[in-house]
């Protein structure tokens, strides 16, 4: 039974109060509410920087529901202190408040550090400021808080804290650690551009410590190597009741309840310009775009928990003027309570009183109710926590929405032959010239050519062949054209153009398999749009013709991310698709920590964060919560499986366009900050649970590694035919045509990067759009490029794979070198059993490979795998080695060693993707039994079971003969796809799903 545990808030000091008793000074104390309870310090009469050095305690009932769990501080002034008397809740001035996540409070034995925190307003109309220095820490029921004594400190330091018979005692001399854990290295030397758009941590900020010119020590949220592990939670899903499955929509989120109020239009109203209307609860207000004939039809959704008032009004005025035509107000203790799948509230029509309280003939019509995030006004409803956002533009900027990727196609063009190419400079031949013909292909931002065509002596000149493959990455719906060029080299930097040839998209032959098209002349013009494939001119008779053969090939799947962390392999073309073997069911709870990303004039430093899941062609994109360190979404998304070997990509960011005015300057470009992301693998995950935990938020800065805060996912994994699952392990896990007609991998790189540009450029056209950097971040867009970093990590990687048969190696040295007797004794028996009975060898390997699985399913890994700090080596990244990473590609470094860099980064490159590859396939041996994988695993056990009755029946004799019989096989028996076991091994999970 897990020990009953206390929370300990002590009250340090407070700096820099704002005056409340009208002599130019307060009389403060602080009032601390934690799970319905409620302790408060003495009051410090007249002085605006007071120190309590006051505990509070806490009892804790469940330790593992704090992560859930907030601290709220509230300063206020006693008006009738005139010493250390109380006062009452009517006889205050409110001075600030302080909400505090307990998520990131130490446990018992862990250090102790204060924090310090900017006091926020209660409402828009607040006046305050100043900071106050908390210590927030876990004692064990045992321990024993003694307070200490207060004392007037010097020059307004803070004394250290003494905590009597608790083990998370910090010294007064102990250096504060920094807020978030950094690994620093030497700055390096200064760039051309910067790399990423991230901003330094500014100061002051709401809810966070900061690093500025003041007494306070800096405190720190997260300390200790424990911060960039995976912790596990037990948020109240749902609504906390055990509902039926079906039914339940969002229960992988917390049930967030919400006052909806939707205003349709009005009539009747005694003006003639444009009308809008308000709706007013306490401090919220939210004004609907003005529109000419009253017809709005705007949703407003209000938290509850932020409620101050226990009824709504709904305005009519003319824009611009403070005087309402009609006023209507509800009280919320009359409003229904919506639940989906029920219908929507039908609104009705209720007549508005003016301003001298008489109602005329003036309606307006309302609907109003209570529901949740699952109704199907959220998305698009006006939140009031986005109150101090004003213009369509940002309002647009923050709206959740669901986005569909373009399908993407590959278009092959192969070039074989051309006639009647005659150079321009007709003496060429003359003087001893011959042609340099060849074809340059664009489709549109996507340039490609041939390579000259060879003079070959069977054909003349005039007739060049070159039957070249050129690979293009297209999206539907097919809007650009494919326009070749042929052209002649004449000297260097010099070509001439000989006919040119424009091909719509659209227009092209699509297959699915790898039988070839019907190969086409088509005849050249010198201008810029002859040669069109449609109508009477694609057989007219010209001089000038190519031989070209166009397909749009519906059969491969076109790779946009990297190859490890793919989402989806489908083929593209729809009708080659298989059933789905699953749903993947994401809850995005929430995130705590969030390093700030800006800072506002009144409201100190904060962030605009919003989360992006991408899976298959499938993006999600959360709303964005303004002005919040520790946002809370609660949105669940789903989307269908058709592999359990692919990966989610769920990333967190700063909305940057919030404070972009609406009419502001289009031209300057507006990136959204990374804040971090997560990875997590299907096949890692047991089907039918619930996984609820925090990932640590890990960037990648030219000066270190640093955690941005934590990530709150609530993940399920549901099959729904487990034969389907299994059968997935052997199917191979692309498509045939990958198999069929392979391509190249720097082919395969260059297309990846060509169809992360179609993706980018499409998503960036959807409003609100997805910016560039979001997608490339998404889609890990330098991931190929060299660093030293990431070789060290894959070297590693290979070590450790490598250090198994070392291992037996020593083993084996260890039982030769006879210092364990025993330990040789039974080596040296065990082998004279299999050299007399060598049918036993291969059974007894089977079973001891599957008795070692199964004994290894007591430790089996119960969480999903995280991106590591340590495997990515980003800690001991030096200064060069992170400014190498964050350099341009190509390197900006120079002219002089520009081109060779370039090309040892190039080749250090694939060098380092087949370290990596290398360490894949060791780490896929590895977890045949490591259970990191359930189903797998189970299959590798049961399949070795099997093979060692049968090795045991079958002779060896047999075996081998069936074996070599088998391999050398004639090629007209052999399929060209790969093995089941092979596509098996592929499937298996390796550490590269958790390199950073």
């Amino acid at each position: 039974m897990a020990k009953a545990e206390k929370l300990v808030v002590e009250v340090v000091a407070a700096h820099n109060l704002m005056p409340k008793d009208g002599q130019g000074s307060s009389s403060a104390y602080v009032e601390v509410e934690f799970d319905h309870l409620k302790r408060r310090t003495r009051a410090r009469p007249k002085e605006l920087n007071p120190v309590w050095n006051e505990r509070l305690v806490f009892p804790v009932a469940d330790p593992d529901d704090l992560p859930y769990r907030a601290i709220d501080v509230g300063v206020y002034n006693d008006r009738a202190a005139s010493g250390a008397a109380s006062a009452g809740p009517h006889g205050r001035n409110f001075l600030g408040k302080v909400r505090v996540p307990a998520a990131g409070v130490p446990a018992p034995g862990e250090e102790v550090v204060p924090q310090l925190f900017t006091l926020e307003k209660r409402s828009l109309f607040s006046h305050i400021r100043g900071e106050i220095t908390l210590k927030i820490y876990r004692i064990n029921s045992g321990d024993v808080v003694v307070k200490s004594k207060p004392e007037k400190p010097a020059k307004a330091v803070v004394p250290g804290p003494e905590v009597v018979a608790a083990p998370t005692v910090t010294g007064p001399k102990k250096q504060p650690q920094p807020q978030h854990p950094v690994v620093t290295v030497q700055p390096p030397p200064p760039q051309p551009e910067p790399p990423m758009d991230i901003m330094p941590q500014p100061a002051p900020m709401v809810m966070k410590p900061v690093m500025h010119a003041d007494p306070y020590p800096v405190p720190a949220m997260f300390s200790g190597p424990g911060d960039f592990s995976l912790k596990e939670t037990r948020p109240r899903l749902g609504s906390g009741a055990v509902a039926d499955k079906a039914s339940a929509t969002y229960d992988l989120v917390e049930q967030v309840e919400y006052l909806y109020v939707r205003v349709v239009r009005a009539r009747g109203v005694p003006m003639v310009g444009e009308a809008v209307a308000e709706v007013k609860l306490g401090n919220y207000r939210g004004v609907t775009p003005a529109v000419p004939s009253h017809n709005w039809d705007q949703v407003f959704a209000f938290s509850k928990e932020t409620i101050q008032s226990s009824f709504v009004e709904v305005y009519v005025r003319a824009r611009g003027s403070d005087d309402h035509v009609g006023r209507v107000w509800f009280d919320l203790s009359e409003v229904p309570h919506r639940a989906p799948p029920d219908s929507t509230l039908a609104p009705q029509w209720y007549s508005m009183e003016d301003r001298k309280g008489q109602r005329g003939g003036a309606e307006v019509m309302v609907a109003v109710w209570f529901g949740t995030q699952a109704d199907e006004s959220f998305a698009e409803a006006w939140h009031s926590k986005t109150a101090g956002v004003h213009g369509n533009g940002p309002l647009g900027s923050i709206k959740s929405k669901v986005y569909v990727a373009p399908k993407l196609w590959y278009l092959r063009v192969s070039i074989i032959e051309a006639q009647d190419l005659f150079p321009m400079d007709k003496g060429a031949l003359a003087i001893g010239r011959f042609p340099e013909f060849f074809v340059r292909a664009q489709v549109g931002n996507q340039i490609m050519r041939t390579r000259p065509a060879p003079m070959v002596s069977t054909r003349a000149p005039s007739s060049p062949f070159w039957n070249e493959d050129l690979m293009f990455v297209v999206a539907e719906p097919f809007e650009e054209f494919l326009v070749l060029s042929v052209e002649d080299r004449v000297s260097p930097g010099r070509d001439e153009l000989l006919g040119r040839l424009v091909v719509p998209v659209s227009a092209i032959e699509r297959r699915w398999d790898w039988k070839p098209v019907v190969s086409r002349w088509f005849g050249l013009d010198r201008g810029t749009g002859g040669g069109n494939v449609s109508g009477s001119n694609a057989h007219r008779f010209t001089s000038r013709r190519v031989h070209l053969r166009l397909s749009l090939d519906g059969g491969y799947h076109v790779l946009d991310e990297a190859t490890a962390y793919s989402s989806d392999l489908q083929p593209t073309a729809k009708q080659l698709w298989r059933p789905h073997v699953g749903v993947l069911e994401l809850g995005v709870l929430g995130a705590t920590g969030l390093t700030p990303m800006k800072t506002r004039d009144g409201r100190g430093a904060t962030a605009d964060a919003y989360c992006v899941a991408k899976y298959g062609q499938k993006w999600i994109r959360t709303r964005t919560v303004v002005d919040s360190l520790c946002p809370r979404w609660n949105e669940q998304y789903t989307w269908e499986v058709f592999d359990p070997c692919t990966v989610i990509t769920v990333g967190v960011f700063d909305n940057c366009h919030v404070d972009k005015p609406a009419s502001g300057n289009t031209t300057v470009a507006v990136r959204d900050n990374c804040i971090g992301k997560v990875r997590i693998r299907l096949s890692t995950l047991e089907t039918d649970r619930v996984y609820t935990h925090a990932y640590p938020l890990l960037m990648l800065h030219p000066s270190g590694v640093k955690k941005m805060g934590e990530l709150h996912l609530a993940v399920r994994f549901c099959c729904g035919n487990v034969g389907n699952m299994f059968h997935a392990y052997v199917r191979p896990l692309l498509p045939k045509m990958h198999y069929a007609e392979p391509l190249l991998v720097r082919q395969v790189e260059t297309l990846r990067f060509q169809a992360t540009n179609v993706v980018a450029a499409r998503l960036g056209r959807a409003e609100p759009p997805l910016g560039k950097e979001v997608v490339e971040y998404m889609l890990d867009h330098r991931s190929h490029l060299w660093s030293m970093r990431r070789s060290k990590a894959n070297f590693f990687r290979l070590v450790s794979v490598l250090s198994g048969p070392m291992t037996i190696g020593r083993w084996f040295e260890l039982v030769r070198s006879w210092q364990r007797p025993v330990h040789s004794c039974i080596a040296v028996f065990t082998f004279l059993v299999l050299v007399t009975m060598p049918e036993l060898i291969l059974p007894t390997a089977f079973l001891a490979m599957a008795f070692t699985g199964l004994w290894r399913y007591r430790v089996r890994p119960r969480h999903p795998p995280h991106m590591e700090m340590r495997l990515s080596h980003a800690d001991g990244a030096t200064a060069d080695e992170l400014d190498e990473e964050f350099d341009t590609f190509p390197s900006s470094r120079g002219d002089v060693v520009r081109f060779r860099y370039d090309r040892l980064r190039s080749v250090a490159g694939r060098v380092q993707t087949v370290v990596g590859d290398i360490a894949t396939q060791g780490e896929r041996m590895q977890g045949l039994l490591s259970w990191r994988d359930p189903r797998a695993t189970l299959l590798f056990s049961i399949a070795c079971v099997l093979a060692a009755v049968i090795a045991y029946c079958v002779p060896m004799k047999v075996m081998i003969g069936l074996w070599g019989l088998y391999a050398m096989r004639p090629p007209r028996f052999r399929s060209r796809m790969p093995s089941p076991l092979m596509n098996f091994f592929r499937r298996l999970p390796s550490r590269a799903d958790i390199l950073l």
